[in-house]
């Protein structure tokens, strides 16, 4: 058995290796050569996509980052712009706190001033105001320096409010609008001569001039406060500010008696220390 199996495959060794008829060989290297020519066509169709995706691909990336580099543009001036504000609201914010903590602190001064003074003892007699004997009784003064009193309230219109109407003269003084804060103020003593305010009202008109550089005129709202409201704390602010006034006047004998008459009437206000202030400047 093995014998017959070697002989037999040597005759199929035999039969495979003997060479094929000329026609069998040119017809398969034909069909060899024709799929060979299919695959290099396949292979130059294939490169030549490749190479149109290379471009659309290295469109699109260029396209990308194009878009990429506004949006970190964009990114980068939003954040700036959103920086800028922050620092805005920031800065505003402090100065806002700046303020609020001023204001505090001008209102708590204030309210202390106010209770000191309330807190003192009336003087036994209030001293008339010191005055110009030249001045001129048109400006408002009445013989011996003295406005006259205020007449008598005259009958508000209906829903006019005391407070509304001082807190609207109020509002334009603080504001720097002088004309309409008098306007307002007279308004209110028009209405209200004996309120509980018409004594700060009255101030604030001679206040109100002075700022304006009308000291003339200043000088008979100051002398009014004296002597239409001799009992308030609004006194000895009018006769410091009478000294202010005659010193701003160059008469500076005239505002020193005032400011005197603020210490030696008023001891222990704080007008009566900036009254010696004031003295001590006029005497350097």
């Amino acid at each position: 058995m093995r014998r017959m199996s070697a002989a037999a495959a040597v005759v199929v060794g035999t039969v495979l290796l003997a060479p094929q008829p000329a026609s069998a060989a040119s017809k398969e290297q034909q069909l060899l050569m024709a799929e060979l020519r299919i695959m290099q066509q396949n292979q130059q169709q294939l490169a030549q996509s490749l190479l149109a995706l290379a471009e659309s691909l290295k469109t699109v990336t260029g396209r990308l980052d194009e878009q990429s580099a506004t949006s970190r543009k964009a990114l980068a001036d939003q954040r700036l712009l959103i920086e800028g504000m922050t620092d805005t609201v920031r800065n505003l914010r402090e100065k806002s706190d700046d303020t609020n903590v001023r204001l505090s602190s001008i209102t708590q001064e204030l309210e202390s001033i106010r209770q000191t003074i309330s807190s003192l003892p009336q003087p036994a007699g209030v001293a008339p105001a010191i005055v110009d004997p030249g001045a001129d009784p048109a400006a408002g003064a009445a013989p011996g320096g003295l406005v006259p009193p205020s007449p008598a309230s005259v009958t508000p219109p209906p829903n006019v409010s005391p407070q509304r109407t001082y807190d609207s003269a109020f509002s334009d003084y603080t504001a720097g609008q002088w004309d309409l804060a008098i306007e307002g103020f007279r308004t209110f003593l028009k209405y209200f001569p004996r309120h509980l305010n018409a004594d700060d009202a009255q101030l604030n008109i001679g206040n109100a001039l002075y700022s304006a550089g009308k000291f003339k005129e200043a000088i008979a709202e100051y002398q009014r406060v004296i002597s239409d409201y001799p009992k308030t704390d609004s006194v000895p602010a009018a006769y410091y500010k009478l000294g202010l006034t005659y010193n701003q006047l160059k008469q500076p004998d005239l505002a020193r008696k005032n400011f005197e008459a603020v210490m030696q009437g008023y001891q222990g206000t704080p007008e009566a220390t900036l009254a010696k202030q004031a003295l001590d400047r006029l005497g350097k």
